[in-house]
């Protein structure tokens, strides 16, 4: 007896932008599992196309190359973090209640992907110059967001000035660089929280 193959899905045509964004996504979805699997570095187009269920012509009429792939992965995956975080905070809670809010939804975004997050983390600096490029603008999109966050009424009434793009950077390679070690070592993101909390209420508030 032999067994009935599922169909493959249709390939993407000339329909609408739809379509085509739904192809884009099932790559990008199909990149995600692969590196939760396998990791980026082992990861082939083969491997996402295969989780994508679709074919390499689809991969190549949206993407130049694996890394081109991983580059949006990461820009979309770094863009809803930012967007997570600011939701979050409640600019009318005491400061310190801010820096938790933030903290949390940080470690929320990090953990519901954790394979992703280290792999921006260790496997981009080793990447080509358009990940190099990501790499910069993500860190300033951070920074711009924690000085946002940071200029408000409640935070101008224990800061005399506002934070600076060097502390917001420390800020920033330093969650970074715990949250990678922590997973890395077999822990849960949320291992993290109560001191990523302290540190950063540390380096932010009165004093600082």
């Amino acid at each position: 007896m032999t067994t009935a193959r599922l169909p493959r899905p249709a390939e993407p045509t000339a329909g609408g932008p739809d379509d085509t964004a739904a192809f884009r996504q099932r790559l990008l979805d199909g990149l995600a599992v692969s590196i939760a699997e396998v990791g980026y570095r082992t990861t082939t187009v083969a491997d996402i196309v295969r989780r994508a269920r679709t074919s390499r012509r689809t991969f190549y009429a949206h993407f130049s190359d694996k890394e081109a792939c991983f580059v949006a992965l990461l820009t979309a995956a770094n863009a809803k973090m930012i967007r997570e975080i600011s939701a979050a905070v409640d600019a009318r809670a005491p400061w310190a209640t801010q820096v938790r809010q933030a903290i949390e939804a940080w470690i929320a975004s990090a953990e519901s992907a954790p394979a992703i997050t280290v792999s921006w983390i260790r496997d981009v600096p080793a990447l080509g110059a358009p990940a190099r490029r990501l790499q910069r603008d993500t860190m300033e999109s951070f920074i711009v967001m924690i000085q946002k966050l940071c200029d408000t009424e409640q935070w101008r009434s224990v800061r005399a000035a506002p934070v600076s793009r060097q502390l917001a950077i420390m800020l920033l390679g330093g969650l970074r660089e715990l949250i990678a070690a922590t997973v890395e070592d077999g822990g849960r993101v949320d291992d993290v929280t109560e001191v990523a909390v302290r540190a950063s209420i540390a380096l932010l508030g009165p004093g600082a």
